[in-house]
C-alpha cells in the first residue's frame, strides 16, 4: 500500500476529503521525522514505536573483491511493532465469502 492508497482508504473510511487527509498524513509523517531526528521516541500504543539508534563503526568485507572496508558510525531509525499489531499480523485472515 502506498501513500495515495492510504489517503484514499482514510478518506473513504472517514468521509473527509482527500485533500484534507493528504495534509494530515503529510503533517503526521513530518512530525514523526522531526521528533525522531531530535532523539525523541514516537510511540503509538497498539501500533508501535519509532526510535533513533546508534550504529557503531565497523569493518566488513566487500563480497565481490574480498577487500576489508571501514563502515563509519551512523544513526538509524528502527520501528518496533506493538503487541496488538504483532498479534493482528499473526492471526489468520478469514476469507470473505460472498
Amino acid at each position: 500500500m502506498n501513500r495515495s492508497q492510504i489517503v484514499d482508504a482514510i478518506s473513504n473510511e472517514t468521509g473527509a476529503t482527500k485533500k484534507d487527509v493528504e495534509m494530515i498524513v503529510t503533517s503526521f509523517i513530518s512530525t514523526v521525522k522531526d521528533s525522531v531526528q531530535r532523539g525523541d521516541d514516537v510511540q503509538l500504543i497498539g501500533f508501535g514505536a519509532f526510535k533513533k539508534v546508534s550504529k557503531a563503526a565497523r569493518k566488513c568485507r566487500h563480497p565481490k573483491t574480498g577487500e576489508t572496508i571501514k563502515v563509519p558510525a551512523r544513526k538509524a531509525v528502527k520501528f518496533y511493532p506493538g503487541k496488538a499489531f504483532t498479534e493482528q499480523v499473526n492471526t489468520k485472515v478469514k476469507a470473505n465469502k460472498k
